[in-house]
Formats: structure tokens, sequence, C-alpha cells
């Protein structure tokens, strides 16, 4: 089966390594994702990965307690960091060739980023982990996946979330939300969805990088969407939408 899309960038949440934890690491979900990529790898998809921090510190918490906010996001981005060497550690236990590649120098235990660098990884079939966001206080991690992406060349950002999609509402909260198959970047903007922040959702729409929001938690999701299988919700500038149709069934 031919694939949907040759090169990705899964944006994985700090919090969706905590499990039902409250806080940290959960071996079984960083496992449960390592296996996930393995399968794409072995199918000849190109994976870059942009992991947050947030199951171990976030910036933001920081200004509420009186801390600087460059300083608290600086904390931040170290914790994004933490948990690439844990995803790593789980690919590379799973025969994965992995790259961990750093946006602030640590040469200890990350490869410095190099667009060219990191590119020709992907090409040899190395899984490409980035941490410590952009590098920069004030973006979140959300604006790092979307600048790596735009970068690298990646077909599409798949954004893991807790929920099956973009709904009109919190779904956990408002049981008459409507789910959205699909829809284009100016109308989320014009609903108020949130997505992403909306510096990385601009990079995106800007650069008619298309976003697929998908439960992560369910494990045959990743393979369906490379498939070619409708999941999750699609966004993307309208004027591309039939195009990126074509590439789902059920859209």
């Amino acid at each position: 089966m031919s694939l949907s899309y040759k090169r990705i960038l899964l944006k994985l949440s700090g919090e969706s390594l905590m499990g039902d934890q409250g806080f940290g690491i959960d071996p079984k979900m960083v496992n449960s994702y390592a296996n996930q990529i393995k399968n794409l790898q072995e199918r000849g998809v190109e994976v870059a990965i942009v992991i947050g921090g947030g199951n171990i510190y976030r910036g933001l918490n920081a200004v509420e307690s009186g801390m600087e906010r460059v300083q608290g996001d600086y904390m931040g981005m170290l914790a994004t960091c933490i948990n690439g060497m844990a995803l790593q550690s789980a690919c590379e236990a799973l025969g994965v060739y992995t790259r961990l590649i750093s946006a602030i120098d640590m040469k200890q235990i990350a490869e410095p980023y190099i667009r060219r660098k990191a590119t020709r990884h992907l090409e040899k079939g190395r899984v490409v982990i980035f941490c410590a966001g952009t590098g920069s206080p004030y973006f979140t991690t959300d604006s790092a996946a979307a600048l790596r992406a735009n970068e690298i060349d990646a077909d599409v950002i798949l954004k893991g979330t807790r929920v099956d999609g973009i709904y009109s509402a919190d779904p956990e909260k408002d049981p008459n939300a409507i789910k959205f198959d699909a829809i284009p970047f100016h109308k989320v903007i014009s609903l108020g969805l949130a997505v992403m922040d909306m510096t990385a959702f601009t990079m995106c729409q800007e650069n008619n990088l298309p976003i697929v929001v998908f439960d992560i938690n369910d494990p045959s999701n990743l393979g369906k969407i490379i498939d070619g299988e409708h999941v999750g919700t699609l966004v993307c500038n309208e004027e591309h939408m039939e195009d990126y149709k074509t590439r789902t069934s059920g859209v």
C-alpha cells in the first residue's frame, strides 16, 4: 500500500507521556509510542518528532510563582530534553536508530540543530527527535513543531492529543460538541478553536503545511493515517482542501 505521507513531524505533548500519573514519565506510554514509531519507520516513513515538557515543568507556571518568564521557559526547554532522552532510549531498545537534536547546545547528550544534517538523518532512515523547543524563550513547543516541520520539508504535522480531533467545543465538557472531519485554517481562527498557539498556526497557514489532529492513545491511528484512512481532523488552507482530501478516505 502506498504511503499518504512520506515525511512526517509528530508532535507529542509532555502530558502524553504521563499516562495515568499526575507527573513525570510513565514507561508504558513511552514504550507504546516507541512501538508506534518503529512501525512507521519499518514502513519507510521518515519520522521527526517534537516533544513537549509539560509533564515535568511549564515555563508559564513559573510566572505565577513569581519567577522570571525567560528563566521559566529555559527550564521548560530542559524538561523537553529529559523527555527526548526517554523516548530515544525506548526507541533504541527496539532497534530503531535515532538522533536526539537539541536547540540548546548540550553536546554530551544531543547533537546541535543543523537543518541539513537533520534532513540527512531522515533520508538515512533515522528517527529524529527535536528537543529544547526553538532554543528561545516565549515560544512554545507547538511553535518549534511548526518551525522544524517547515525547515525539514515535512509533508504534514501529526499532532497527537487526548481527543480524536477538533470539536466546536471541549468534548470533555460539552456533550453537544460537534467534531470537524476537515476544517480550513481561517475557520479555526474565526471560531477561536484551540489547535496550536497562534504563532505556530500562522506559520503552517502561510506555508501551506497541513495539520492532522488525532487521538495518540489509540495505537492504530498513526498507521491508519499513513495508509490514507481518515483519522481525526485535517486542517489546511481552503484552496488545498480537495488535494489533501484525496489522500484520505471518508473525509
